[in-house]
């Protein structure tokens, strides 16, 4: 029985390694007093599992994401296809918004955020700024 054990134990380490994918992305309204954010998401290959978060620039507070749709479509044969990814926002168990992003290849489209109460919405731009993994979207 202890063989097993320590066989089980020994394997499992093999099992929990996976290649999560993650990416920052910087969004802002480009107006002179602009509402900045940067978006980051996480995709698991091995478990099929996407995840994600934004942090406002004003406010700091990571907002958690889920992944609630992804759809590609091609546009034009010699295109890279145009893909629509949907994420829901979720505070204290609640869906309060959505963003939606689209891209075509490495280049963002469009972002939008839609506040499910009010049902406005808010448009932003790609704002490619220097970006790390520990302080995320460098606002000047």
């Amino acid at each position: 029985m202890n063989r097993w054990l320590l066989l089980v134990i020994g394997v499992l380490p093999l099992t929990a390694q996976c290649a999560v994918v993650s990416e920052i992305y910087c969004f802002g309204t480009g107006e002179s007093s602009p509402v900045n954010f940067e978006l980051r998401t996480y995709y698991d290959e091995t478990n099929k599992w996407h995840g994600g978060f934004v942090k406002y620039a004003s406010s700091g507070v990571a907002i958690p994401l889920v992944l609630t749709d992804s759809e590609s479509e091609e546009v034009s044969p010699d295109r890279p296809w145009l893909t629509t990814r949907t994420w829901s926002e979720v505070l204290e168990g609640k869906v309060t918004g959505a963003y939606e992003m689209v891209s075509q290849g490495g280049m963002i489209v469009s972002m939008s955020y839609t506040n499910k109460s009010s049902g406005k919405e808010y448009g932003f731009f790609y704002t490619p700024t220097e970006v790390s993994l520990e302080k995320g979207c460098q606002w000047e």
